[in-house]
């Protein structure tokens, strides 16, 4: 009889141990850990890897502790069929049932980077190399992939116009060739809509693009954009000059002869971007216009208006004679500046 009391106090104290020891180990999976010495540590899920691999790689990155205590998480969270591929940080301690939830949730690291609209291809390609995702020379290298628009303008020699201005979250391994192809994706769904209606008017995309390029550059309202483009489209209309200074700008600075100022003698410069010196429309887009400037192009205003001048203060005043508008120019050019020279 003693003996068997005491088989039975082992065997209690057995179970006792092992109820603590499985509540310890349980307990594990909501401890927070970081085996990892940096202050942040990356982790590169593949497409297509099983969870024993997954595991494999947050231990061996230090952001679990053991396969069995990732092993624990998956089977207490019961979410091991639902986690998903991508580059994940970590920046601090975390709990292998965080890890696991997060991982599930696909809360892949991103970074964002904003492209103004009015870009030029080198402008964008300096602003990706300046992020750090890559170099600029590799985003021109992208850049000139005309393939992607092949269906929207067969005449293209690069994507210049083509790289949709917007803010991209991207992975921290983006290269040039996956972004300028989001960008172009992006550009086609955006001008979805508005492709009919052009083609209905008779312009291809390439004129469209060039003259919301143009629009794009000459004003940053959104109010004044349909009239810039009327003031464009009437004077394409009666075969009237556009004489654009941001196109002359633009091939300027292909040259590497643009210093900040524009000269009279740039104005008769002979390039085919020069709209003071050929009529219509320039070669193709000069920046990378935004939406509101591409709805201007195919949407313009019903207005009569062949010129237009700063105001100096963000805005334009429009006048649809010469005459008319020379004295705009008195107004807001001339008398504007003498009056801010010292002694005017």
């Amino acid at each position: 009889m003693k003996t068997f009391a005491i088989i039975l106090l082992v065997l209690l104290l057995a179970a006792s141990a092992a109820v603590v020891g499985g509540l310890v180990l349980y307990q594990r999976a909501d401890e927070p850990f970081k085996g990892y010495t940096a202050d942040e540590q990356f982790v590169d899920l593949q497409p297509g890897a099983g969870t024993r691999a997954i595991g494999a790689t947050l231990v061996e990155a230090g952001v679990v502790r053991d396969t069995l205590t990732f092993r624990l998480a998956l089977w207490r969270t019961g979410i091991s069929r639902q986690l998903k591929a991508g580059e994940y940080r970590f920046d601090r301690p975390i709990s292998a049932l965080d890890a696991v939830e997060k991982i599930a949730r696909g809360e892949v690291y991103l970074r964002s980077i904003t492209f103004p609209e009015g870009l030029t291809i080198d402008d964008t390609a300096a602003l990706f190399e300046a992020h750090g995702f890559g170099t600029a020379a590799s985003f021109r290298a992208a850049a000139a992939d005309i393939s992607l628009v092949a269906d929207l303008d067969p005449q293209a020699r690069d994507l210049e116009g083509y790289l949709f201005p917007e803010t991209y979250a991207l992975p921290r391994r983006t290269s040039a060739s996956d972004l300028v192809r989001m960008m172009v994706r992006r550009f086609h769904q955006v001008f979805a809509p508005l492709r009919d209606e052009a083609n209905r008017q008779g312009r291809s995309v390439r004129q469209v693009v060039t003259l919301a390029s143009i629009v794009e550059k000459e004003t940053g309202r959104a109010d004044e954009r349909p009239l810039v483009a009327a003031v464009y489209l009437n004077r394409l209309r009666i075969g009237m000059g556009l004489q654009c200074d941001p196109s002359v700008i633009y091939a300027l600075r292909r040259a590497g002869r643009y210093d900040g100022n524009l000269t009279r003698d740039d104005l008769s410069w002979k390039s085919p971007y020069n709209t003071y010196v050929h009529a219509g429309l320039p070669p193709g887009p000069i920046a990378a216009p935004g939406r509101s400037s591409l709805e201007a192009a195919v949407h313009p205003a019903h207005v009569d208006y062949l010129y237009f001048v700063s105001r100096n203060d963000g805005s334009h005043v429009f006048a649809r004679s010469l005459e008319e508008h020379n004295r705009n120019v008195y107004r807001y050019q001339k008398l504007y500046f003498r009056e801010k020279r010292p002694g005017g």
